[in-house]
């Protein structure tokens, strides 16, 4: 067996010093903060009952009824009949989210946002001058605190795995510190779950081979994770040996690019599909024409009325940019892989592999202008 990595082996290296902020409860903390008479309450911001809509933000109060993010709006108001719905409010979250990202730019630009809510700061050499990686985060809650009224949790570590870990040790408002001689013993003692990019199915088999924390996956060749579960054995080889050389990265390309619906009604002929695969196709269509990207490969996504998902995707060589070309490969997938008689209450189409575009066709029917025409019933 490989002998593992060491802290002195990682002390020989320049020891960087990374910080994921992750603010709590995001959407519904500007919720509560723009509207007082909201604070305390259970609130959950994202689709109603009535609509069959779903959860995309709980609040603590909420939480503490076991409700949480996906999970269908009927589910969440029989836990907590008392629930409080609120539509999203996206500008305002992003413009929250803009002035977040300001602070973190007075110590250092490389910022990489992964969502609205969460980003990773490297501060190994910051603009003040400060030194501290944790001086710098507590400053940054500080400012996001007294300026914003709002609270954010930060995680303090070598590298991005274990910065990620951290800022989730102590949430809300919670600041973690998992220091460079700590990061082996800390990560043997890590039960597996927590493992960031270890999800349900992978923790239940790595359980099902006896590993249950981070000691038991350290006793594992590489050869042998990679031979069980395939290149992201050799990612879980690396970090349990808090080997994580990823970088911050401030110009994160986005990875795909798409749109989704769910119905009020469940959708039962294949017309009705069709003229809703319209209106998404458009969408990310013009998704693609405000990003300037193109892809090659296109997803449906259908939901099923049991909450059943299947995903059909099609690649080709050519770039997939055009109204047309979305719409009807996503009609052409939904066609051959549709169970029939089967009522749909979701319906998504998503692009990756994306690409520079070469200039986007303007949105035409010239083409099949009959066909759309009575899709859209006009």
């Amino acid at each position: 067996m490989v002998s593992p990595v060491g802290s002195s082996e990682i002390h020989r290296k320049i020891i960087r010093k990374i910080i994921h902020v992750d603010m709590d409860a995001f959407y519904t903390s500007v919720e509560q903060r723009d509207n007082p008479e909201l604070r305390g309450k259970p609130i959950v911001v994202g689709g109603t009952p009535e609509k069959r809509g779903a959860v995309a933000a709980a609040s603590y109060e909420a939480r503490q009824y076991g409700i949480h993010s996906a999970m269908p709006a009927r589910t969440a108001v029989q836990r907590c009949p008392h629930l409080i719905f609120l539509p999203p409010r996206f500008e305002a979250y992003r413009a929250v989210s803009e002035q977040i990202r300001e602070v973190f730019f007075d110590y250092t630009d490389l910022v990489e946002p992964l969502s609205l809510d969460e980003a990773y700061l490297d501060v190994t050499v910051d603009k003040k001058g400060t030194g501290s990686a944790m001086l710098i985060a507590e400053q940054i809650k500080q400012r996001i605190k007294t300026h914003l009224q709002l609270t954010a949790s930060a995680g303090v570590s070598i590298n991005k795995f274990l910065a990620k870990i951290a800022s989730d040790l102590d949430k809300p408002d919670g600041l973690s510190l998992i220091a460079p001689d700590q990061a082996e013993a800390f990560i043997e003692k890590l039960p597996i779950e927590s493992f960031h990019g270890v999800g349900p199915a992978t923790a239940a088999k790595m359980k099902a081979l006896g590993i249950t924390t981070g000691a038991d996956l350290k006793r594992w060749e590489r050869q042998e994770l990679v031979a069980t579960f395939g290149k992201v054995g050799d990612y879980y080889y690396k970090v349990v040996r808090a080997q994580d050389d990823r970088p911050v990265n401030p110009n994160r390309i986005r990875k795909s690019i798409g749109a989704e619906k769910s119905f009020f009604e469940d959708l039962r002929q294949q017309e009705e599909m069709e003229a809703a695969l319209l209106k998404i196709a458009e969408e990310v269509y013009q998704r693609l024409v405000k990003n300037k990207r193109s892809g090659h490969t296109l997803t449906l996504k259908i939901k099923y009325d049991n909450y059943s998902v299947i995903t059909r995707s099609r690649t080709l060589e050519s770039p997939i940019q055009s109204f047309a070309d979305i719409f009807l490969l996503a009609q052409s997938l939904l066609a051959a892989h549709i169970t029939p008689n089967r009522p749909v209450r979701l319906l998504g189409i998503t692009l990756s592999n994306l690409t520079d575009a070469q200039g986007h066709q303007q949105l035409s029917f010239d083409l099949f202008s009959k066909r759309i025409d009575s899709l859209a019933g006009d």
